[in-house]
């Protein structure tokens, strides 16, 4: 064992934060909460982890919900795909592995959603196999530690990074080492309140030592994010509105929500409104006025959209992009998942439904 993963480990045993799922040894519940800590904040995941865990406490819990339910359960915590992938592969344990997560990590791996990263975490923080994990709190402490010029947000790099933190790794208590390198990144060797005075490794730290710590991770330029203007129809029939379901895969995978899209360059909101009601669900509407309008920011690009109050005219809802449609009260709407943009306007609706 290495000076630094051994020092490494000393300050984990001592400095680690008290997170429900250090409490359990209970592979699935490890597996849950990888899953919803992936581009998510900590903090951010306790409440929606605690909630997770009391309403599918186990694999078959989880197994015999409905996609609906499970969406709910994950809203506003963002990349839906990630909750689909779960309750797809918590199927796939419960039907061909008797229930039991595998330990066996080429088995394990082969599950929905199931990558390198979070096949590591789960197979040795709940089954002690030797795998180094490494995200981005283990790449930014790595690339200080050692001075490294690869940039972190370049993948061809990442073979370097894994080959870094395996030679640290300790192979008897794999799980705790590699929570011990991500911990250090979220407390100590932060992105830019970084606290050297309390890291245990600082002693070997080459950005330490060269006072260079501000220029370390290096990151490639990332692109602008695109801005898009979108619209949401409103469509109400009576006391009912209008609801559509994303299919599984791509962007907000599987959500309900209100129907609408991108805006075209060539049309006006109005216009592109009535486009997409004709052409995706193929009924007449008439928009009555302006709602609102909401600005959202995903990873990808930062979404400007128009609300449309729309009456229904006439025509049977036919799906051409959409999996499916509902029409509902207002009061039922709680009950479905939706995404964080139109969870913007939700209220406003009540006050004029």
């Amino acid at each position: 064992m290495s000076d630094i993963t051994k020092l490494l480990l000393e300050w984990y045993q001592k400095n680690k934060r008290d997170l429900p799922w250090r409490k359990v040894n209970d592979p699935y519940a490890i597996w849950v909460s990888e899953v919803m800590l992936q581009q998510t904040q900590v903090n951010t995941v306790i409440p929606y982890y605690t909630r997770f865990m009391s309403i599918f406490p186990n694999i078959s819990a989880l197994a015999n919900a409905d996609q609906d339910k499970v969406l709910k359960c994950w809203e506003g915590l963002g990349y839906y795909s990630r909750a689909i992938n779960l309750h797809k592969s918590s199927q796939i344990v419960k039907n061909d592995y008797n229930g039991i997560v595998p330990s066996n990590p080429n088995h394990f791996k082969k599950m929905a959603g199931v990558g390198d990263y979070i096949n590591a975490a789960v197979q040795s923080i709940a089954f002690s196999h030797p795998m180094a994990v490494v995200d981005g709190n283990v790449k930014r402490v790595l690339s200080r530690v050692y001075e490294m010029k690869e940039p972190v947000n370049d993948v061809k790099f990442l073979k370097i990074y894994y080959k870094r933190v395996e030679n640290l790794l300790d192979k008897n208590h794999p799980g705790d080492f590699n929570q011990a390198i991500m911990e250090l990144g979220a407390l100590v060797c932060k992105p830019r309140q970084v606290h050297c005075n309390k890291c245990p490794i600082s002693q070997f730290c080459k950005a330490y030592l060269n006072s260079s710590v501000s220029l370390y991770p290096k990151k490639n330029n990332k692109a602008k994010i695109p801005t898009e203007n979108w619209v949401a129809a409103i469509i109400q029939k009576e006391d009912l509105f209008l609801l559509t379901r994303r299919k599984n895969g791509g962007f907000l995978s599987g959500l309900w929500e209100f129907p609408g899209g991108k805006i075209e360059k060539k049309d006006s909101i109005n216009e592109s409104c009535h486009n997409y009601i004709q052409e995706k669900l193929n009924i007449k509407i008439s928009i009555q006025n302006h709602l609102t309008q909401i600005k959202h920011t995903y990873t990808h690009f930062k979404q400007i959209m128009d609300v449309l109050l729309c009456n229904y005219l006439s025509g049977t809802v036919e799906l051409n992009g959409p999996a499916d449609y509902h029409w509902v009260k207002y009061s039922e709407i709680k009950h479905y998942a939706l995404p964080k943009s139109n969870l913007k306007f939700l209220s406003k609706i009540n006050l004029v439904s």
